[in-house]
């Protein structure tokens, strides 16, 4: 089953989509060019939080033995988050866990140690391990390279100790490893470049939310409009205020609307007026073969009788031309009055229903509903009628209704072999018939339920019909609920 998303939750897929490829963009170049210069973030804030990290270790440092420097490493290693070494400048480690220094690392710390001149200290004094302070007044971050295995980051700084050895004074590199460039913040934060995605994301959201707020509200109101117009409304309009294509569309449909009207209206109307003008000949028709059949005698009255039956049909065909005009030229504005359904149904029922219980009547007394009584009546006879003839024979026929959420529902229930799918949405449309072949003995012209929903919506209510389990139809009409103590 395709999945099917409204326009507004599409364009903002589409823009979040268009930031997360932008935002992979940015990750690949960021990516790429950080191996081509690490060094670079030295120069920037991360330099200055590491210069200001190793003044703190530094300051420790100072006030301990040198047999207490990996201790206080690790004091400083739990608060940043990373690893800690020192290092001779001659490769060999003073202080923190045992380790390896990676070959890339070592040949970055010789590179160091040949281009500024470290190494070359004061003469030795007696002490074998005492720790001496440097000219240089701060801790000056040295290199940043990613090696070892597995591989991490490493950044060197120069600190302003040395440590005395039998040979000469080395100074010291404090070597800083993590396993990520972000390291708890010190290399590199993350959280401004998070914050100002998030903020550049928030303002392409505000910025284009108007603008398709505007596109999708006016994308709906025609969608909802034309559906409406689809239902027979034709007195449904659209704002045509916008300057651009969608408000050209709102005209185009509003005059469509009002055409469509004219022309419906034309038709009704002239089916009125064509069946009205019929009904005086049918009905001479009638007293002739009345006065016919009279003075006929045993061996024409056959022949006279058919003709009755097909002028009956002929009369029957004509009011219900008659019906579905009138029904569809109500006034736009038709008086609602509060009605109680037990009674409209039971006359309902007396009028078209037989009395052998085949059609049941279940409505509370005290149920009622906003409708035009007349309207309501002639709609409710018509489907009773409409179930008779077509499942009477399969069991009784079953009016209800129940009230909910400020409206009524009224079903007329039958046990019949209810109708193809397919058809559920067009056997409310003028003769419309689902059986092109059925007879007269077995159907009308397809006007009864057309009639049903056009007396239906003139009260501003809506019809439909759905197939029941295990057999039969249901019609349902849902009707605006009568204010409580009314």
């Amino acid at each position: 089953m395709r999945l099917r998303l409204p326009l507004f939750a599409k364009i903002l897929a589409w823009l979040f989509l268009n930031l997360a490829v932008l935002g992979l963009v940015f990750f690949a170049v960021f990516q790429f060019q950080l191996p081509l210069g690490l060094d670079s973030l030295l120069a920037g804030r991360a330099g200055e939080r590491l210069r200001a990290a190793s003044e703190v270790i530094v300051a420790e440092l100072k006030t301990r033995p040198i047999e207490e420097w990996t201790d206080a490493l690790k004091h400083h290693e739990r608060a940043y988050n990373v690893q800690l070494f020192l290092f001779r400048n001659d490769g060999v480690q003073a202080a923190g866990e045992p380790v390896d220094m990676p070959k890339e690392v070592a040949e970055k710390v010789a590179e160091r140690r040949a281009g500024d001149g470290l190494g070359r200290g004061p003469p030795p004094g007696r002490g074998m391990r005492r720790a001496l302070e440097l000219a240089v007044t701060a801790p000056q971050p040295a290199f940043v390279l990613r090696a070892g295995d597995p591989r991490r980051y490493w950044v060197g700084v120069r600190l302003p100790l040395t440590i005395e050895s039998q040979a000469r004074p080395c100074p010291i590199l404090l070597l800083v490893a993590s396993p990520s460039l972000r390291a708890g913040g010190l290399f590199f934060d993350v959280t401004p470049w998070v914050a100002a995605a998030f903020g550049a994301m928030l303002f392409s959201v505000l910025f284009w939310i108007p603008l398709v707020r505007g596109v999708t509200r006016s994308v709906s109101q025609m969608t909802r409009a034309t559906e409406l117009i689809a239902e027979g409304r034709f007195e449904t309009r659209v704002d045509e205020a916008r300057g651009d294509e969608l408000g050209r569309l709102g005209s185009a449909v509003n005059r469509m609307a009002a055409r469509l009207s004219g022309f419906v209206a034309g038709q009704k109307r002239f089916l009125g007026d064509t069946a009205h003008e019929l009904c005086s000949p049918i009905a001479r028709m009638q007293v002739a073969l009345g006065i016919l059949e009279a003075r006929a005698d045993e061996s024409q009255k056959a022949r006279v009788a058919d003709v009755q039956e097909e002028l009956e049909h002929i009369a029957g065909l004509v009011n219900d031309l008659l019906a579905f005009s009138r029904a569809g030229l109500q006034p736009k504005e038709v008086k609602r009055v509060p009605v109680n359904l037990a009674s409209l149904a039971r006359r309902a029922i007396e009028r078209e229903g037989p009395e052998d219980g085949r059609v049941l009547c279940r409505i509370d007394e005290n149920l009622t509903a906003m409708a035009e009584p007349e309207l309501l009546s002639r709609a409710l006879a018509n489907l009773v009628r409409n179930a008779l003839r077509y499942a009477g024979h399969a069991g009784p026929v079953t009016l209800s209704a129940e009230a909910g959420e400020g409206r009524v529902t009224i079903a007329v229930a039958d046990q019949g072999p209810g109708a193809p799918e397919a058809m559920l949405q067009q056997i409310f449309d003028p003769f419309f018939r689902g059986d092109p072949s059925r007879s007269r003995e077995t159907g009308g012209v397809g006007l009864g339920l057309a009639i049903v929903k056009t007396c239906v919506e003139a009260c501003q209510g809506s019809v439909s019909a759905r197939n029941r389990q295990p057999s039969g139809l249901v019609v349902e009409i849902v009707l605006p609920a009568a204010p409580a103590g009314r």
